[in-house]
């Protein structure tokens, strides 16, 4: 058996988890000046959650017919995955038109994500192993000023986005090139994830596969873990 020598961390759903879509909406709210009631916080948060609108959140329950051909391809550049999520966004009716760009811009902040209990824990200790970190996403924005503010990037040995490279797990490429940025062979490398179809896709060219449970993070303290019982 390969001895894994680098691992490859998805990041919503694994590494940090986004907050709560009423959290979401109150931060977008404050941000524009915008008052609203509890109760009707509550009603609109569930219906953008419905919505799919929050990246990291729920997918849609009902997918508008204006962006299903674009739904596949948000995750490849930055300017589709705005238009696709504040398009979602804007299937609720909301009290300013400023609002779906504001909830754009809260889900990109550090303070959007909260890091898994375990995190930080297990990032440094595979660093502290002389194991090669990296972060390989399916994301339509740079999320390295959120691992910055979290304390986690001093870990991570590099991040393969797809936005940046216009392609999207499960393709091969994405993670062949995430190989090559470690400088590692395939079947040396571990592949964690929540999305058994996207990150598992990695088994094609020979990498591990650990799955995790993308719940909330005070419901999965250690989820992570297991990483290191796999690593030497």
């Amino acid at each position: 058996m390969t001895t894994i020598k680098g691992v490859l961390f998805d990041f919503s759903g694994t590494l940090l988890r986004t907050e709560s879509a009423e959290s979401w909406l109150r931060a977008a709210l404050t941000a524009s000046g915008t008052d609203m009631d509890d109760a009707e916080l509550a009603r609109k948060a569930a219906e953008l959650e419905r919505a799919g609108a929050l990246p990291g959140g729920s997918p849609p329950a009902e997918l508008p017919a204006e962006l299903a051909g674009l739904w596949e391809l948000r995750d490849r550049d930055a300017r589709t995955h705005r238009a696709v999520y504040t398009g979602l966004a804007r299937q609720v009716p909301l009290p300013r038109p400023e609002l779906y760009e504001a909830l754009y811009e809260r889900h990109k902040a550090a303070e959007a994500w909260h890091p898994y209990p375990d995190a930080a824990e297990v990032l440094a200790e595979l660093h502290r192993r002389g194991v090669r970190v990296g972060v390989l996403s399916n994301i339509g924005w740079d999320l390295r000023p959120v691992l910055r503010a979290h304390g986690l990037e001093r870990y991570v040995d590099g991040c393969v986005l797809s936005f940046e490279q216009g392609i999207h797990k499960p393709d091969p490429r994405l993670f062949a090139l995430a190989c090559r940025q470690l400088g590692l062979a395939p079947s040396a490398v571990l592949m964690v994830g929540d999305d058994r179809r996207a990150d598992g896709g990695a088994t094609a060219i020979g990498y591990g596969f650990l799955p995790v449970d993308p719940l909330p993070v005070d419901r999965r303290p250690d989820g992570l873990r297991p990483v290191l019982d796999l690593v030497g």
